[in-house]
């Protein structure tokens, strides 16, 4: 008996947005592994270039590119970039994300709302308006949006973030619907509580740690490792007849 390829992305050109940690740098990895050219993309070179760097020193394909998806000409900047380099794009997994204000909604602060609202909504918007038109002119593609939780069942003194994260559900239903007929697929990962420099203010602190786990059946925080296996399963053939889902990777939060 064979081997199942479904899983094989050999050929694939994959872009990972905040890809230099924590869960875009686990993803980044996994799909290298399994044989995309991996763009490594966040705000700053130095650290796209290391995981660039441990995905080659491993066998893979990877090229760092800077890219703060907050900025519009960045944006067009960077895919300007893919066409030129390899003229075509096959998975857009936009991870980058932002949430710079953890109060009540009362004291959120008009420059941290606008902020989170560029980043978490306006660049995964025009991420996959980019990443959709170059899908669109080589047949097709998988276009995976990290959302949250939060996006379902707000998390609290994280009013904006989880405001943005519910759109970015919405979003992906929108790209579902009218971009099919492209052969272009967008479906949405919402973590669940994960061990990353990014939730490091509830993860370290340990009144709001045991809090959470009392809410997560398997009573434990992810690893971000744990959350890559279902970015490649919405990235690969396996999910062929699959697009406009918002898939829940949580220890049974939301159940």
């Amino acid at each position: 008996m064979s081997k199942t390829n479904l899983f094989d992305l050999d050929g694939k050109i994959a872009f990972v947005s905040g890809a230099s940690r924590g869960i875009g740098e686990a993803i980044a990895k996994l799909l290298a592994q399994q044989g995309a050219h991996v763009i490594v993309s966040s705000r700053k070179i130095d650290d796209c270039q290391k995981v660039a760097d441990a995905i080659i020193a491993d066998g893979g394909k990877a090229t760092a590119v800077a890219c703060h998806i907050g900025e519009m000409e960045q944006i067009s900047n960077v895919f300007a970039t893919i066409r030129e380099q390899f003229g075509r794009l096959d998975i857009l997994v936009n991870n980058a994300a932002t949430n710079p204000q953890f109060c009540n909604v009362l004291d959120t602060d008009l420059g941290a709302f606008q902020k989170t609202v560029d980043v978490n909504i306006r660049g995964y918007y025009f991420m996959s308006i980019e990443g959709g038109k170059l899908m669109k002119q080589n047949g097709g593609g998988s276009i995976i949006n990290v959302a949250s939780i939060n996006g379902v069942s707000p998390g609290e003194f994280q009013g904006i973030y989880s405001v943005t994260k519910a759109a970015v559900i919405s979003m992906t239903k929108v790209f579902a619907k009218e971009c099919a007929q492209f052969g272009i697929r967008c479906n949405a990962l919402l973590p669940g509580l994960t061990d990353t420099k990014f939730a490091s203010a509830l993860v370290k602190n340990d009144a709001i740690l045991n809090v959470a786990l009392q809410r997560i059946p398997l009573k434990r925080v992810a690893e971000p490792s744990e959350m890559a296996g279902t970015v490649l399963y919405l990235a690969s053939d396996a999910s062929s007849y699959t697009t406009g889902v918002a898939l829940n990777v949580d220890g049974g939060f939301l159940s």
